[in-house]
């Protein structure tokens, strides 16, 4: 203050004197940083955010903490109805979850969803365009949601948020204080009686509670959930499409029309499904397996002349076989048993086979008796004889 009167002095010689200028200059400050009272539309925002308390949760054997849960905490903007969640960490993942378990709490969907700046949610953050994570942006999309952040240390921008947040600390966590926990389960439970005390708990300055007011205004505000139930899923950019037109994805691979072999394609996963994009359209979708080393085929994604190549069975080539006759049929079969695969043999049987052009069927037929008088089940043998 003695500075700012100093400045005032040097342009304003002849001036108030410093106790008449504190005077008039508390008064004025006052104006300088108004708070502006938002008016929240029902259905339209929910705020998330997480307390600084944690939790302790402890093993049952050794008494020992295993974990410090976090709680996830998510308001209404027009009823405050407040929803509460213990989560295993502030990751992406459960992190994600937990929005889909609020909008099943809440049995309805808002408009926008305000997030403060947690390192899971928004990958960037920036005052005009934060960069939001993709999986979850994915979520939103099943919901039918924006994500809208809050402006890097603006908290006012989430004040609701904070307040909620100040009321599970106050009114959920303080009353577990004293309490251990061995599991996440059992934590979850004392958590949701305890919500049920604070959404039932009548408000003082009005009428009624956050439950009766948002069954008043805000559930009917609310959209429908969507009828397909949400899976977290997350997001591969640019992997190659390997010669034999399959993709990996955690050492399995999935099949893509062999006709983008060698382009970079993204993945969409989740427990149950991998999906795969060229340039924003979806290519191709299979069911997930987490059996390591191993294809999942779709044969359509196969060229013509490797389906034609499949289509012959073990039993098929012996059936060819047979119209040259019995003996040919017989080698052709015991060359496939002697093989680790069937289709190990394949080759050498056509090329047995392409044999009774060159010598006819009858030469074939004793040629073939006398391979397996022999044991000698391979192409070159026979050619020799």
């Amino acid at each position: 203050m003695q500075l700012l009167h100093l400045e005032y002095l040097e342009q304003h010689p002849s001036g108030d004197q410093y106790s008449q200028f504190c005077r008039r200059y508390y008064p004025w400050s006052r104006h300088l940083d108004v708070v502006l009272r938002q008016d929240h539309t029902a259905g339209k925002k929910m705020f998330v955010d997480f307390p600084g308390q944690t939790v302790p949760v402890y093993e049952p054997e050794a008494e020992a903490v295993v974990m410090q849960a976090q709680v996830f905490v998510s308001v209404l903007g027009a009823s405050n109805l407040v929803y509460a969640e213990a989560l295993p960490s502030q990751q992406l993942a459960p992190w994600v979850n937990a929005h889909a378990h609020a909008f099943s709490f809440y049995g309805g969907c808002v408009e926008i969803v305000v997030p403060d700046n947690l390192p899971a949610g928004v990958t960037k953050a920036h005052r005009y365009e934060p960069i939001v994570n993709e999986s979850y942006l994915d979520m939103a999309s099943h919901f039918g949601v924006a994500v809208v952040p809050a402006r890097p240390y603006k908290p006012r921008d989430k004040a609701k948020g904070e307040l909620a947040v100040l009321l599970v600390e106050r009114w959920i966590l303080a009353r577990l204080r004293n309490r251990r926990f061995y599991s996440l389960g059992e934590l979850n439970l004392e958590v949701r009686k305890l919500l049920d005390v604070v959404n039932n708990k009548p408000f003082k300055k009005m009428p009624g509670s956050r439950r009766s007011l948002f069954e008043e205004i805000e559930r009917p505000a609310l959209r429908r959930l969507p009828t397909r139930p949400y899976e977290f899923a997350t997001f591969l950019r640019g992997r190659k499409v390997h010669i034999d037109y399959h993709v990996e994805v955690d050492y399995h691979y999935y099949s893509v029309p062999y006709q983008h072999t060698g382009e970079r394609v993204d993945l969409r996963l989740t427990a149950s499904v991998v999906e795969i994009f060229l340039r924003g359209k979806r290519v191709a979708s299979h069911l997930r397996s987490y059996q390591r080393g191993r294809h999942t085929t779709d044969p359509t994604h196969r060229p013509e002349s490797h389906r034609r190549h499949l289509d012959w069975p073990p039993e098929r080539i012996v059936s060819w076989a047979e119209k040259t006759g019995p003996e040919t049929a017989a080698l052709v079969k015991g060359v496939m048993e002697s093989r680790p695969h069937p289709e190990h043999g394949y080759r050498t049987c056509l090329g047995i086979m392409r044999l009774g052009k060159r010598y006819g069927s009858t030469r074939l037929e004793a040629a073939c008796r006398r391979a397996l008088t022999v044991r000698a089940l391979s192409y070159r043998s026979l050619e020799s004889i």
